[in-house]
């Protein structure tokens, strides 16, 4: 299990969005902090974790964090997995031949959740599905918008605590 750690500096990057737009790190983390999570369409345990995730978009919105997903497929995949799973977040596309940004971060596995500080360090480095890393994240998210956590896993989901990438 590799990945970028907690206290390593995050690596600067630029991408382009699903919607053509460019996303530059440092102008993102100048606003906030950002939540990267990385995937392939694919990868059963990033569909499992998305919907959670789209779960903490529609309850903080952009109050002072931003998700980003950053997917490892091509636009029209990555298309039609964004609709299936009603992800609302941008979504960036790393190049499927070199993948440059996934080497960056160090990824071995999917999905992979970085919560990147705004002052560019890694708070938290999630691989595969940790649900104790994602209950942080959504106490991180109140926190920075001011608020108190929601709840993030309703009675009688079967949310599990661990589902490796």
């Amino acid at each position: 299990m590799a990945a970028l750690t907690a206290g390593t500096k995050a690596p600067e990057f630029e991408l382009k969005a699903m919607d053509g737009s460019r996303f530059v790190l440092r102008e993102e983390l100048a606003r906030g902090p950002v939540v990267l999570a990385f995937f392939k369409v694919s990868c059963p345990v990033c569909q499992y974790a998305f919907p959670f995730l789209e779960r903490l978009e529609r309850t903080y919105g952009h109050k002072g964090v931003r998700i980003i997903g950053v997917s490892q497929n091509d636009p029209k995949k990555t298309a039609v997995f964004t609709k299936e799973f009603g992800v609302t977040f941008p979504v960036l596309l790393d190049n499927t031949e070199t993948y440059p940004v996934s080497n960056a971060y160090g990824l071995t596995n999917v999905p992979t959740v970085v919560w990147i500080g705004q002052d560019g360090e890694i708070e938290v480095s999630s691989v595969g599905w940790m649900k104790a890393d994602f209950e942080e994240i959504n106490r991180k998210m109140a926190e920075a918008g001011k608020t108190a956590p929601a709840i993030l896993f309703k009675p009688g989901e079967d949310v599990r605590d661990f589902r490796a990438g």
